[in-house]
């Protein structure tokens, strides 16, 4: 397995794309001593290991110690779990017989899986550090750092692209790409730069990058992930170092990093797609799912939130599939995920706040609500009979714009009778968010009457996914197929 086949891996598994710096700077050690180094770089991985895609420990800080701090930094890769990416940061690059020491320094005696190399020494210099496919190196391709310009800005005559000239910054990603044989070579382009990450990525349009910049370099994160990443929502690796080291709660500063970056991402892929599908004709039902949400829809599949056998819905459909969201408030970190995939969808609506569907959206609506701090309210089934006798809970002011939260979307029969009690309250709804269309008529239906049905998937995206990795058996997808197609036929 190359070593971005393994990167990728886990990027999936914990759905991030961030990379934790592990850069002990003086400042921020209590005594200037290896030890010292270590103890912060350990509490760091400790407290974040579970949520991030990779660890990027700094051999300049460390070597700063002498032999003592050569020591804490192969201590510090030691305790990182395995299946968890190392990248050394040493930007080594020299002669071969050098670089087969620097390899076996990095990847032998440290245990790192990657090390940021220079590329200026040219091919034979970088062939000992790629000789094991397993390990990777990272290519100084455009660098955040100011005077980058200095030299990879400078124009150059391409062999490559029938001689254009080209930056040579852009010469290096042609060539990083011809040299990348064994899926083990990716490149460094500063997030600061995203019109030189743009141009990288359209060079070399495979290749994992790693982009250095957002946090305290202030790189602008939209603009980023927007110019590097892949069309599938992958490839792009962003480190992070001092927003989270010098948070007060790593784990939560990471928490929110991961929240931005995927909402940011899942938008722009599903934008991606979504022009090539307009452009080929096809409904935008089929869209795929966008890479950040996949594990999402096998989370929900793994914890019996969709079933397949034989059951009678509310409508009265007899159906081969049964989506239960209600098993969420059982699995509280599948909920917290859950929520957040409604975020992408819901950024994009004008509203003042969220108006829940009893039961199953009301911890679902919860969730979202503390993370982004909307406020929530929820119609009840019932008026009490008692007290203030509300329909609705929660404070609100008349004429506000509120967005209904639900789980998923029938025919949208329990949609109309939520809005017919909130526009009796004097509030105004235009939009619905769910997390899955079941296609069984609720989107023409709400359409027909003026609102608009938002869901983050459709039955026809999971099964579509489901189908592609053997998740679920043939026969239940071509069975669920024929029900959505004649729930269909019976909208016509």
């Amino acid at each position: 397995m190359g070593f971005f086949t393994a990167l990728e891996r886990r990027v999936r598994e914990v759905n991030s794309l961030l990379c934790v710096g592990l850069d002990p700077h003086p400042a921020d050690l209590a005594e200037p001593t290896a030890q010292a180094a270590r103890d912060f770089c350990l509490r760091l991985v400790q407290a974040t290991w579970e949520r991030v895609a990779a660890f990027k420990p700094n051999a300049a800080f460390f070597e700063a110690f002498g032999p003592a701090g050569y020591q804490a930094l192969q201590e510090v890769i030691a305790v990182i779990p395995p299946g968890i990416p190392v990248i050394l940061d040493a930007k080594r690059g020299d002669i071969a017989s050098t670089a087969q020491a620097y390899a076996r320094s990095a990847f032998q005696v440290l245990g790192a899986g990657a090390i940021t190399a220079s590329p200026y020494l040219g091919q034979d210099s970088l062939q000992p550090l790629l000789e094991d496919a397993q390990r990777g190196v990272f290519l100084l391709c455009k660098t955040s750092n100011p005077g980058a310009a200095d030299l990879q800005d400078l124009r150059v005559l391409s062999p490559g692209l029938d001689h254009q000239v080209l930056h040579l910054f852009e010469q290096v990603a042609l060539l990083a790409r011809q040299w990348n044989r064994q899926d083990n070579l990716g490149l460094v382009v500063g997030a600061t730069h995203p019109q030189a990450l743009a141009r990288v990525r359209a060079l070399a349009p495979e290749m994992w990058i790693l982009a250095p910049g957002v946090g305290a370099q202030g790189a602008e994160l939209r603009a980023a992930l927007a110019a590097g990443l892949r069309a599938d929502g992958l490839g792009l690796l962003l480190p992070v170092s001092r927003a989270v080291s010098r948070a007060a709660d790593p784990l939560q500063a990471v928490d929110l990093l991961n929240e931005e970056i995927n909402r940011v991402r899942v938008n722009l892929v599903q934008d991606h797609q979504r022009e090539a599908l307009i452009a080929s004709g096809l409904d935008a039902a089929a869209l795929p799912i966008p890479a950040p949400l996949a594990q999402l829809a096998d989370d929900l599949l793994a914890a019996g939130c969709v079933k397949f056998g034989q059951f009678t819905l509310k409508s009265g459909l007899s159906s081969p599939v049964y989506i239960d969201l209600r098993q969420l408030v059982s699995t509280p970190r599948l909920l917290s995920q859950v929520a957040a995939a409604y975020l992408p969808v819901l950024g994009s609506l004008r509203f003042e706040r969220l108006a829940a569907l009893p039961y199953a959206a009301i911890p679902i609506a919860t969730a979202i609500s503390l993370q982004t701090g909307w406020p929530l309210i929820y119609p009840r089934k019932e008026a009490k009979p008692y007290g203030t006798q509300a329909e609705i809970e929660g404070s609100y002011h008349p004429d506000e714009q509120v967005v209904i939260i639900d789980d998923l979307t029938t025919t949208g029969g329990s949609k109309f009778e939520a809005i017919e009690k909130l526009v009796h309250a004097g509030l105004q709804v235009r939009d619905v968010v769910v997390l899955i269309d079941r296609q069984s008529g609720a989107s023409q239906s709400l359409a027909q009457a003026g609102f608009a049905l938002h869901p983050v998937f459709t039955l026809t995206q999971m099964l579509t996914h489901w189908e592609r990795h053997s998740l679920v058996s043939a026969d239940n997808i071509q069975a669920t197929r024929r029900f959505l197609g004649m729930a269909d036929n019976l909208q016509k």
